[in-house]
C-alpha cells in the first residue's frame, strides 16, 4: 500500500454549486473557501506533507472583472482570518505562480504570511496563484538554459515546486476530466482521481476516500 505525501486539488464547481441553488456565483466561491479551510485542517491531521490547491490560474483573468475582484477579496479574507492558525499549527505557506502582479495590499499580505510561516515544518500548504503550468515550464527551462545543459533534472530544479515532495495524487472535483494547465510536469506519473462532487461540497471524508483509493493502486512508473 502506498501512502501519499503530496496531494494537489483542482477546486472546480463553485459557480455550478451556486447556480444549482439560484445563488450568485460569489456565494459559491465563499462556500469554496470554507471547504478549503476544512481541508487544510484535515490534511494536517492526516499527515500530508504538502497540499497544493489551484486557487487562481493565469486564464482566470478572463473572467468578469467583478468575479475576479470578489475572488481577490476572498483571498485577502482567508489569509487574514487563518494566518494565526497556520502559525500556531506549524503549517507552512508557499505560493507557486507569479503573485507579484496582484494588488499591492494582497502582495504585502502574502509576503508577510510567507515570512511568518517560513520556519514551520508541518504540512506545507501550496497555493497556486496566477499560475499556469506551461508558463512555469517555460520559465524553468529558460533559467536552466542560462546555467548549462537542459535536462529533466535541471528543469525540475527550477520549477516553482522545487523542493516539495513529488506529486503523488491529483484530485479534480465537479466531474470535469482534464488538467487545465495545472502541474503538467509534476503530474507525469501522478495518480489521478476525478469526482463529480462540486468543490463547496468536498469534505475531508472525500479526501480520505481518495487517499484510500490511492493506497490501493499499484504505481508502475512505466514498468510492469
Amino acid at each position: 500500500m502506498s501512502k501519499a505525501r503530496h496531494v494537489a486539488i483542482i477546486m472546480d464547481g463553485n459557480g455550478r454549486w451556486a447556480k444549482k441553488r439560484h445563488l450568485p456565483r460569489v456565494v459559491g466561491h465563499e462556500r469554496g473557501v470554507e471547504a478549503v479551510r476544512k481541508l487544510v485542517r484535515a490534511a494536517r491531521e492526516m499527515g500530508l506533507e504538502a497540499l497544493t490547491l489551484y486557487a487562481f490560474s493565469t486564464e482566470n483573468w478572463r473572467r468578469p472583472e467583478d468575479e475576479v475582484s470578489a475572488l481577490m477579496g476572498l483571498l485577502k479574507r482567508y489569509i487574514l482570518a487563518d494566518l494565526e492558525e497556520f502559525v500556531a499549527n506549524n503549517v507552512r505557506l508557499r505560493i507557486i505562480g507569479d503573485y507579484s502582479i496582484l494588488a499591492s495590499d494582497i502582495v504585502a499580505l502574502l509576503d508577510d504570511a510567507l515570512a511568518r510561516t517560513a520556519g514551520n515544518n508541518g504540512t506545507t500548504l501550496v497555493v497556486a496563484l496566477n499560475y499556469g503550468s506551461q508558463d512555469e515550464i517555460a520559465r524553468a527551462a529558460t533559467r536552466a538554459a542560462a546555467k548549462g545543459p537542459i535536462t529533466p533534472e535541471t528543469i525540475e530544479a527550477e520549477l516553482d515546486t522545487a523542493g516539495l515532495p513529488a506529486l503523488d495524487l491529483l484530485i479534480r472535483t465537479s466531474g470535469e476530466v482534464r488538467l487545465s494547465n495545472f502541474l503538467l510536469w509534476q503530474a507525469a506519473y501522478t495518480e489521478m482521481v476525478f469526482t463529480d462532487v462540486l468543490w463547496p461540497d468536498f469534505t475531508p471524508a472525500h479526501l480520505e476516500a481518495a487517499l484510500a483509493e490511492f493506497a490501493q493502486r499499484e504505481r508502475r512508473y512505466g514498468g510492469r
